[in-house]
């Protein structure tokens, strides 16, 4: 049996992470860093991105990569573009990319305004074209590279005053597989975590009965931390998920059982 010593040790590896600024992305960004990684991040946020990017850098070992910021709007293909090949030009090229960026603008469908469903399918769905497509030339020049999607169990059941929103999660699924099935001879993988209910600050913001509602149709009793969503990225990116390509891993307390 083969063993792999430290799997998570991921120093000399280059990452990219949209949406890094909040939430599940921070705190991809930040696990990154601390296992080893040159993290870059992007968001459209350039004041918060400086704010975030000294914070976690402050807080990392001195040997350590550490993250840089980068202000971008993955719904902008040339902006996309220009990201990636700023992040080649100083560095021997990405070897992980996690499209993580996503918005909502939730409302039932005869209140759903045409700018609210193009906006959504821009940024979720779009941006994980725009970006993957941006960097798949140098993993496939490499012959190595792991993409990672952040999906939702919602893309996966649907949702009431959701249909924007899920259908571009759905989508992220399709292209995610489709994907796995062209770059896999190049040994990229692609994959895609569907997180239940986490507690980020758009969840803060539910009352207490909501949430207590949210955590009693969940077999595990509870919301999910950032922290279980970053585990299940680590593992993705690892050697140990080296053979595992195209597949979707619900990360939801067991909450979407089918």
């Amino acid at each position: 049996m083969t063993t792999i010593d430290k799997p998570f040790d991921f120093a000399g590896r280059t990452a990219l992470v949209t949406g890094g600024t909040r939430g599940i992305g921070r705190a991809l960004t930040e696990s990154l860093a601390q296992h080893g990684a040159q993290v870059y991040f992007c968001g459209t946020n350039a004041d918060l991105g400086q704010q975030v990017e000294e914070e976690i850098n402050a807080a990392l070992p001195r040997a350590s990569a550490g993250v840089l910021f980068r202000p971008a709007n993955v719904a902008d293909f040339q902006a996309c573009n220009e990201l990636v090949t700023e992040i080649n030009k100083e560095t021997d090229g990405i070897d992980f990319l996690i499209n993580n960026a996503g918005i909502t603008r939730d409302n039932l469908l005869l209140r759903l305004k045409e700018s609210d469903w193009d906006e959504v399918m821009a940024v979720n769905l779009k941006g994980c074209f725009n970006c993957s497509k941006a960097v798949a030339r140098g993993m496939l020049k490499k012959r190595f590279g792991r993409i990672i999607f952040l999906s939702s169990v919602i893309g996966l059941m649907g949702n009431a005053g959701q249909s924007n929103y899920a259908a571009a999660k759905a989508g992220i699924i399709g292209f995610a597989r489709s994907l796995a099935r062209e770059l896999a001879s190049r040994n990229i993988t692609s994959n895609v975590i569907a997180p239940g209910y986490i507690e980020t600050e758009m969840t803060a913001g539910l009352d207490e009965k909501t949430q207590a509602s949210i955590s009693a149709a969940i077999p595990l009793g509870r919301l999910g931390s950032v922290d279980d969503i970053s585990s299940a990225v680590l593992f993705l990116l690892s050697p140990l998920a080296d053979y595992i390509t195209g597949q979707v891993l619900q990360v939801d307390g067991g909450m979407l059982i089918a």
